[in-house]
């Protein structure tokens, strides 16, 4: 699709910002809404229904009560994978209007919205559909009077929190998995990146999926987050975004039910590259394109590039000659690779942050600018920093934008202990040519995922999460079935 028709399809767009609730759309009990803005170019995209504790409840019992009566939960497992395969179908035929949703609600380019984004949410539904009908219970053991089973049931009501970064993707992979299980699921998405959600909840309903099954609530963290985290009826919590809102998602959770709480939090990764590098060229792209990838809002994004010294020179001289072409553009454009920062809060933080890296002494080489701002969006310049110390606040703190800090080395075991010096611990990097050092490397590090002579190596087969302060759960492969089902023992004497 030309860049012309991406605008004409935006300005035609007709979107609906009414909750999902009970397979019905539906405005806020309260008659409350929130106006959702484009950070790509500040136009106005819909009113989106402000839902709080009354809509919970609402949801919750909806919920409940589809899994109680075993709509859902009752259907054979290959009848879930069926429904589930058409789910995944229906978000690719409808693509390209679920890729622009996005672009317009989070400021992403149009290019990955499409070619990332919807094709990763169509395939994690469709793997976990495919997955469900292949696994099996157990028998134990046990002595020859007795029978004892092993199964696996559905928790029951599974609430769902994502961020703004990645809205459909983050969705995915807590959702699918939720209801391949066959659990009653409730999600609420960001209010800033609240509308493909809201889309999906229909084709959900397309699909097959019953009323009641699958609930979409929009509204805030501090309402409508908070009283799903409080509320006695929901089993289990699956929850990404910052690690201060985890910790308090955690608390609210052994508050209420002690219902299960499954974190997936910030990261700070660590990108170490040694002299001998394979592949000098490849780790400078990786690093650059990681780090600027999704306009660097991405919680693996290896913001600390850790360069051996005697290669820093020449590995900054590649990086910096990669730069111009990943200055912001228009969105709807498709040869744009980096887009706008989600909203006006989130810019002024990445300023803030590139502010205080100037003010403790780090060298700016790149970037640090916000541009663009006659489009009345949201851009910052791809920003370099180099000569910084692991105690600055730049090489501490999650950024989500734009930002990447330089550090060097001379020994490797001193960037193994400044990778580890950090409270995140979701993913890292190392670049040698030694086998022995890659592997004790990747065994040191304190990492959810450690790349060797890459970075950004994904499939949905292997999983998702951190150490630390980066959260307890694991997203995607099998392992995500360990979030929402039970283990029951059925033990039977043989008389």
């Amino acid at each position: 699709m030309t860049n012309r028709l991406w605008h004409e399809r935006a300005d035609a767009l007709k979107i609906d910002g009414r909750a999902f609730i009970d397979g019905k759309r539906t405005w806020a009990v309260s008659g409350q809404f929130f106006d959702d803005h484009s950070p790509v170019d500040g136009r106005h995209l819909a009113q989106v229904a402000r839902c709080d504790s009354a809509d919970v409840e609402l949801a919750v019992r909806a919920a409940r009560t589809a899994f109680d009566d075993a709509r859902w939960a009752g259907q054979a497992p290959a009848a879930r994978k069926r429904v589930l395969i058409k789910f995944a179908d229906l978000v690719v035929q409808h693509g390209e209007e679920l890729a622009l949703l996005e672009t317009l609600d989070m400021g992403k380019p149009i290019k990955y919205s499409q070619s990332v984004d919807v094709n990763a949410t169509a395939n994690c539904l469709r793997w976990y559909g495919e997955a469900i009908d292949k696994i099996y219970d157990e028998i134990a053991p046990t002595a020859s009077d007795s029978l004892a089973l092993i199964t696996r049931e559905p928790v029951g009501v599974v609430a769902a929190i994502v961020p703004w970064n990645y809205p459909m993707i983050m969705a995915a992979w807590k959702i699918a998995p939720a209801l391949a299980a066959g659990n009653s699921v409730i999600l609420k998405p960001s209010e800033k990146s609240p509308l493909t959600a809201l889309r999906l909840a229909e084709l959900a309903l397309e699909a097959g999926i019953p009323a009641g099954v699958f609930n979409v609530l929009p509204g805030f963290g501090q309402e409508a987050g908070a009283a799903l985290a409080l509320h006695m009826d929901v089993d289990c919590i699956g929850f990404t975004g910052s690690t201060r809102t985890g910790k308090q998602i955690m608390q609210m959770a052994g508050q209420s039910n002690l219902k299960r709480a499954w974190t997936e939090l910030g990261g700070k990764s660590a990108n170490i590259v040694c002299a001998d590098c394979p592949d000098l060229d490849a780790a400078v792209e990786a690093a650059i394109g990681s780090i600027y990838f999704n306009q660097g809002e991405s919680c693996n994004a290896p913001s600390r590039l850790f360069v051996e010294a005697s290669i820093k020179e020449q590995f900054l001289a590649k990086a910096l000659a990669l730069i111009p072409a990943f200055q912001p553009g228009d969105p709807l454009d498709e040869n744009t690779v980096m887009g706008a920062i989600v909203d006006v809060i989130q810019l002024k933080s990445v300023l803030g942050y590139i502010e205080a890296g100037k003010a403790e002494g780090a060298k700016l080489l790149s970037g640090g600018k916000q541009v663009q701002l006659e489009t009345g969006g949201y851009y910052v310049t791809p920003t370099l920093f180099d000569e910084v110390d692991s105690s600055m606040k730049i090489a501490r703190e999650e950024i989500f934008g734009p930002v990447l800090a330089v550090l060097s080395f001379t020994d490797i075991n001193d960037a193994i202990r400044q990778a580890n010096d950090s409270p995140f611990g979701l993913q890292a990097a190392i670049w040698t040519s030694d086998l022995s050092r890659a592997i004790k490397t990747a065994r040191a590090l304190r990492a959810g995922t450690v790349h060797v002579n890459q970075y950004d190596g994904d499939d949905i087969t292997v999983p998702f999460g951190g150490y630390k302060q980066s959260g307890n759960g694991r997203d995607k492969s099998l392992h995500a079935f360990d979030k929402y089902t039970d283990l029951k023992t059925t033990w039977i004497h043989i008389s």
